[in-house]
């Protein structure tokens, strides 16, 4: 079968649309977190940011396999 020359360019970029978007909630949730951090509803610290950072990773790791990011 003959392939376009930009194929595997192409399967890649596919590969990687993939994975962005099912990484968009957990973005998402980063997101809540830190307006939440913002808008005093949480309080900031750093031992808090990193502990949730690890726990949505783990999260993230064990949902989505091997389509999660790695960080």
């Amino acid at each position: 079968m003959n392939y376009p020359s930009n194929f595997p360019q192409g399967a890649s970029d596919a590969s990687r649309t993939t994975t962005l978007m099912l990484g968009l909630p957990f973005d998402m949730a980063r997101e809540q977190y830190a307006n939440a951090i913002r808008l005093g509803l949480v309080k900031q610290s750093l031992l808090a940011s990193t502990k949730f950072a690890q726990a949505l990773q783990a999260l993230e790791q064990a949902t989505l396999g091997p389509w999660a990011r790695r960080v």
